[in-house]
């Protein structure tokens, strides 16, 4: 059975080791995730290098995802590396104090703005929410706390307010610059960190537009304002990340497993590709095995409809990246052969209205596709829409996008359910068109003599939205 779910995974120094980023790519790797949090520049564009070096060798299409770090709302460091905060302590959180003189009774801020942000009775959370602190007042540069739950508390640790409201814009100067070294080396997608609303998307769009980028904005779901706003971020970007560790400091636990569900389905439903993220299988960094929760996790992620399932510190620093990958593949395949939550084409296209003519050829390939004796779905695109829209809907039948442009099957990478394949057409006429496709697919071996395939296509070549034309096909 071919995987349709997605596999992104993040870079780092344990994928830098010998044979392991080969490793991970042939155990089903889809897309790489850059961590700008992380690392230099020129740590990047290596890691890049060697991503398309082994993708080449191999003739297996890996997307790249540059995530940027977003504003850093965080404390600084302390003198020992580390404190114990007691329950019922006084804990003051000050931005003008030395970034590296941190006690138990005082730590620095990176966050100079959290004076302005915050008065007395909001709750902040600290290390996503493992350490509980109550504001009881504001003086100057100092937030004073009192502990509510205490604990360990280590340097550089992130701070969220309980309920939201932190004012910090989602780019800072730093995303402004790794965002243009993502455009150098032609990144396909870039991921926003904390974007409160779809302006905040807009923005990036610019910058990227303006760098002379073609890459794809995938908004991190973090805030709870993202959340009310979620329907105008969607629209705003190409993808969504469901990015569950902030969140769930925001909107709380109990929460979570609600959130990611509407946010899925509304991706799908709004065309736009979504990325589930966090912890998936977070015990593989120590581990050679999942557990059965993170079994279930990932599997719900796969039968909610996601696109692509994501690993980070698992493949960027842990001990197992080939085999966390291995284990991630066989639980999305296990997931994807039930059929407890499936959305039909019938029931995806219940009451809508098609406003695009691919948008109408797509869906009518996915009706046919599902109730006719077809082994293949071939699009023909130009930008990769059409292979988008039929990947909004579930179904067994693979869709192989076929595209002359590099940066169109990175972004397809990504598509749950689509192969990208770079195939330029050497014909005008109809015929030899459809064979030049045969031919390929026999090549990659997607498909054999016998089989019936669906192409859809524009009726002029090199036309940017113009799938207008759908027949079927029997592989000579």
């Amino acid at each position: 059975m071919q995987r349709r779910t997605k596999i992104v995974a993040t870079l780092g120094p344990a994928t830098d080791r010998a044979g392991v980023l080969e490793g991970i790519i042939k155990a089903g790797v889809n897309v790489v995730r850059l961590n700008f949090s992380h690392g230099t520049h020129e740590d990047h564009i290596k890691r890049v290098n060697a991503v398309r070096e082994i993708s080449d060798r191999l003739n297996i299409k890996v997307g790249i995802l540059s995530d940027l770090q977003g504003p850093k709302i965080r404390i600084e460091k302390f003198v020992d590396g580390s404190v114990i905060l007691e329950e019922g302590a006084t804990f003051i959180l000050d931005s003008q104090y030395d970034d590296n003189a941190g006690t138990a009774e005082r730590v620095g801020i990176a966050y100079k703005e959290l004076v302005n942000d915050v008065k007395p009775q909001d709750i902040l959370l600290l290390d996503d929410g493992k350490i509980v602190v109550e504001v009881t007042a504001v003086k100057g540069s100092e937030v004073h706390t009192k502990v509510n739950i205490g604990g360990v508390l280590s340097n550089r640790k992130g701070i969220n307010l309980q309920g939201g409201g932190l004012s910090a814009p989602a780019l800072t100067d730093k995303d402004k610059e790794d965002l243009i070294c993502a455009a150098n080396f032609q990144t396909d997608y870039v991921a926003v960190s904390f974007p409160r609303n779809g302006s905040d998307m807009d923005e990036a769009r610019a910058l990227l537009e303006k760098a002379g980028s073609k890459a794809h904005l995938v908004a991190k779901i973090e805030r709870i304002e993202a959340v009310t706003n979620i329907d105008e971020i969607i629209l705003a970007s190409d993808a969504i990340m469901v990015a569950r560790g902030d969140l769930a400091v925001e909107i709380g636990d109990s929460k979570l497993m609600g959130a990611q569900k509407r946010m899925i389905m509304r991706a799908r439903e709004l065309n736009r590709a979504v990325i589930t993220a966090t912890q998936m299988m977070e015990s593989m960094i120590e581990n050679s095995s999942p557990t059965r929760a993170e079994v279930m996790d990932v599997s719900n992620a796969v039968l909610d409809g996601t696109d692509a399932v994501m690993l980070s510190a698992e493949s960027a620093a842990g001990k197992y990246p080939v085999e966390t990958v291995k284990a991630m593949a066989e639980i999305c395949i296990g997931a994807e052969s039930e059929q407890f939550s499936v959305l039909t084409p019938n029931a995806f296209i219940k009451d809508r209205k098609f406003n695009y003519t691919d948008e109408a050829i797509a869906m009518s390939a996915m009706v046919l596709a599902n109730h006719y004796d077809v082994q293949a779905l071939v699009c023909l695109t130009e930008s990769g829409t059409t292979a988008l829209l039929m990947s909004r809907v579930t179904s067994e039948i693979p869709i192989y996008g076929l595209t002359r442009h590099s940066e169109t099957a990175g972004r397809m990478t990504l598509y749950r359910g689509v192969k990208p394949i770079e195939f330029s057409v050497h014909h005008a006429n109809e015929e030899d068109v459809v064979g030049e496709v045969m031919h390929v697919l026999k090549e990659h071996k997607a498909v054999k003599s016998g089989d019936r395939i669906i192409i859809t296509r524009g009726s002029l070549n090199f036309v940017q939205g113009g799938t207008n034309n759908l027949r079927i096909a029997v592989v000579e």
